[in-house]
């Protein structure tokens, strides 16, 4: 897969680099899709950190104001070593801790360079979650929105090539008793339910979204890591959360 300094290159990397102070729409341009991809994590671990919504909100824009446009914390990292998203948890820990800086997080960013969050629903947490530690918050909440875009990528190339019923078989039959821990149709039921002509067909059409998956995941996971080592490990890590059947055949 080539070298740290190459394919490796990530896309979130190369987003703050790309900065420019000087330009206040491109800069809001660039916090705003940061923020897009990665509020989620950040919001549940201020949450957990005691923050109520608000206050999160508000120092969820700080933070990534100070991260982007100031630039001087990100950079204190590595960018050659370790995961993107260890390295933002790093960056936010030290953000609440330094100078007690998350007090006067809103008076220092110019009102027309805030990304606004008000429209965003905040997100739920399993109730074991809720009783998790900040760290733990944060990472759930990165991989559950990590797969939240894998699978929509996944859904529209499934559509988008015609093959709109290999998905809705992969939901009925594998997705939807992961999310709602239930037990999965039949093959019968689902040939019956799509006008399939037998379970053998629908197996490869499952087979093949879910390798669609693997491979739509492992191109994402290719955006925050710097080694072909940290891929595997991330990925091993992400897969934990689902059965083994969404390795392996039918």
């Amino acid at each position: 897969m080539g070298g740290v300094g190459e394919a490796f290159l990530t896309t979130h990397w190369s987003l703050i680099e790309d900065v420019n102070a000087s330009d206040d729409e491109r800069n809001r341009a660039l916090v705003s899709l940061l923020l897009k991809k990665y509020w989620k994590p950040v919001y549940c671990y201020l949450r957990r950190k005691g923050f109520d919504n608000e206050k999160a909100k508000d120092l969820t824009q700080g933070f990534f104001h100070e991260v982007v446009l100031g630039r001087d914390l990100i950079q204190k990292a590595d960018q050659s070593k370790g995961r993107f998203r260890t390295l933002l948890l790093t960056a936010l820990s030290r953000y609440l801790i330094s100078d007690r800086e998350y007090e006067t997080a809103r008076k220092r960013i110019p009102p027309h360079k805030l990304v606004s969050l008000d429209l965003i629903d905040p997100p739920e947490f399993p109730e074991p979650m809720s009783r998790s530690t900040p760290e733990d918050a944060f990472n759930y909440a990165w991989t559950s929105s990590l797969v939240e875009q894998v699978l929509r990528e996944v859904e529209t190339t499934c559509r988008n090539q015609g093959q709109a019923v290999y998905w809705l078989v992969f939901q009925d039959r594998v997705l939807r008793p992961i999310m709602e821990r239930t037990n999965p149709p039949s093959l019968g039921e689902v040939c019956q339910r799509y006008g399939i002509e037998d379970g053998i067909k629908a197996s490869s059409m499952i087979l093949t979204v879910k390798r669609r998956f693997r491979a739509t995941l492992k191109k994402y996971l290719r955006h925050s890591v710097t080694s072909n080592e940290e891929e595997a490990d991330e990925f091993r890590e992400i897969m934990q959360f689902f059965p083994k059947s969404m390795l392996y055949r039918e």
